[in-house]
Order: C-alpha cells, then structure tokens, then sequence
C-alpha cells in the first residue's frame, strides 16, 4: 500500500496523538498540522517532521486522509469542507452536535466518494476483541463512564462528551430499533449536564442502562452485559474481561463458572488509524462509519430530550419526577 498523504485538524489533546501516529504507521505520510494555536501547532509539526498549514484549504490541497480533532461544536463545519474536497476522513466522536448535520456527512460523504470512520475508539480498545466472541444476544446492559472535571470538552453536555462512546457500544451490539428512553440529568461544574443516567428499552426486549459523569472523583469505563446463559464483564480502563457463566456439571445448588480475559497492550488509537487507513486502500466500510456515528448521535439527542422533559418536572415540582424519569 502506497502511503497515504495525511494532515491532522485541531492537535490539542487527542489530535497530537493523531499526529503521531501517522507520522510512524507505514500506511501513512503525515504531510501537515493545522491548529487554531500556530504555536502548538509548529511544535508538532516540528516534533514529526511536518508541515503547519494556515488554513483549512490549503492542507486540504496537499493530503489525501485528513483526522479531524478539533472541538465537537467544530465537528461539522470543518468535516463538511474535508469532504466537499473529497478527502477521506476520520472524525473524532462525535461526528456531529445534531442528527440533521450528522446525517448531512453520511450523505455528503456518499456523494464524493470518500470514506467516513467516526473516533469512537473503544471499539477497538483490546479487551473488546477478546470479548466481542462471547457477545451473543443481550437482554440487559449497563455502562458505567466516569471522570473527573475538565474544561475540556464541555463545549457540549455529558451526554455527547462521554456516554456517546456507551451509546456507540450498545448500538453496535445489534440490540433493535430504540423504542423508548427515559432519562434524567443535572448541570454541576458547567453551564450544560455534567452527570445524566438514561434507560433505553428496544423492540427487542433488550434494556440498556448508562450513566455518566464528569464530575466524579473517580474514573471508570465499565460495560456489563447479561445474556440467556452468561454475564459479561468488561473493564476498558484495566482492559479485563470477565465471563461467568451456569457450570455444565451444576446440581441442584447451581455453580458459576468464572473466566478472566485481557486485552493486549496495543494502542487503541493505532488500531484506529490502521483500520480507517484500511478502509480507504480498500474502499470498504470503515469499522466505525458515518452510519454509526450518526446513529450513536441520534439516540443522545433522545436521551437529551428525555433530560429536558425531566427538567420540567422538576421546575413544576411534580411529586415523584425522578421516578417517573427512570421508572
């Protein structure tokens, strides 16, 4: 495979990673950084050897992949322009703030050709492909996402900082059309919901269960899944996956069997790039797609409506508003 010419947009926090990781993967030529700070822009570039654009459109002319890091609530209108260009793109989660744009990318992205992988990067954390095989048909599933305050990221609300990355997870997991969400959330630190717990119930019958928080002073990444005949167990954090099922040879007291898996040591992020590198030699379907992405944004805009009805009651002073929100 020919290396792909790559430019990075927005090299704070998670982009200079973006950046140096195509500067060293074999599938990639890392050509230039943009960045809304030259300063920190040059000092990536110069730490890989790289070029500092000034603007969108002249990094644009000189690359073939573009990851775009940059805030969420510059997701789309920097997206849009990588793909009127006809570049192919990896967008950091989430791929946009609303449904409408979110889907306006899908489309656009159709129409140029290019091929559209969205950053939600716990799909290929290790402990996933240890487990994913042990993943058949859930009934009930729980996501715990916790972190400590930040001021980054909350451009926009917890929901689509931080359980955007469970709503991806669940969704992939091929649970059904969503038939119902209740949800509740409160600001704490920000101007916008720091902590929200929603349950979605699917056609299926399937229930998920999320909560997120990034007020807490604990950190944890946790998913739990229940199944006909075993629990799963999946730490994202420590990359252990836990698998307990009904022994074969149980009597009439039931024992459990227990099994412990890890994931390997590799870098999220570098199976990310790799995979969406992939995808583009190839012209098939990236792992994480616009679809997906889009997806995962429409079912948070459910779960923020569900918080905003929540709200109201508890403005009016409804008797019981919590329970009815999560009842």
């Amino acid at each position: 495979m020919k290396p792909f010419r790559a430019g990075v947009i927005g090299v704070g926090h998670l982009g200079q990673h973006h950046a140096r990781l195509y500067a060293s993967l074999p599938g990639a030529q890392l050509v230039g950084v943009l960045d809304q700070s030259v300063e920190r822009a040059q000092v990536v570039a110069d730490r890989h050897g790289a070029r500092v654009f000034r603007t969108v459109d002249e990094l644009l002319s000189q690359v073939d992949v573009v990851s775009v890091a940059v805030p969420t609530s510059g997701h789309y209108a920097v997206a849009k322009s990588c793909l009127q260009a006809g570049k192919h793109l990896l967008v950091e989660k989430p791929i946009a703030v609303m449904p409408g744009e979110a889907q306006e990318l899908v489309e656009l992205a159709k129409q140029r050709g290019c091929r559209l992988q969205v950053g939600h990067s716990e799909r290929f954390n290790p402990v996933m492909a240890v487990m994913r095989p042990h993943i058949t048909k859930p009934v009930f599933i729980e996501c715990h996402r916790l972190s400590s305050f930040s001021e980054r990221g909350t451009d926009v609300d917890v929901v689509l900082d931080l359980m955007i990355h469970d709503l991806d997870l669940v969704l992939s997991l091929n649970p059904g059309p969503v038939e119902e969400v209740r949800a509740a959330g409160v600001a704490v630190l920000s101007s916008s919901i720091d902590i929200a717990h929603a349950r979605i119930q699917f056609r299926s019958g399937a229930v998920a269960n999320l909560s997120s928080s990034r007020v807490s002073t604990n950190k944890m990444r946790r998913l739990r899944i229940f199944q006909r005949d075993n629990y799963l167990s999946i730490d994202f954090q420590t990359r252990q996956g836990m698998i307990c099922r009904r022994s074969a040879e149980a009597g009439e007291r039931p024992t459990v069997d227990v099994t412990h898996l890890q994931g390997g040591d590799e870098e999220p992020l570098k199976l990310q790039l790799e995979s969406f590198l992939h995808a583009v030699d190839t012209g098939t379907r990236p792992v994480v797609s616009g679809e997906d992405g889009a997806a995962a944004v429409a079912v948070a805009h459910q779960v923020l409506q569900a918080i905003a009805a929540f709200a109201s009651r508890i403005e009016e002073g409804g008797s019981g508003a919590w329970e009815g929100a999560m009842g």
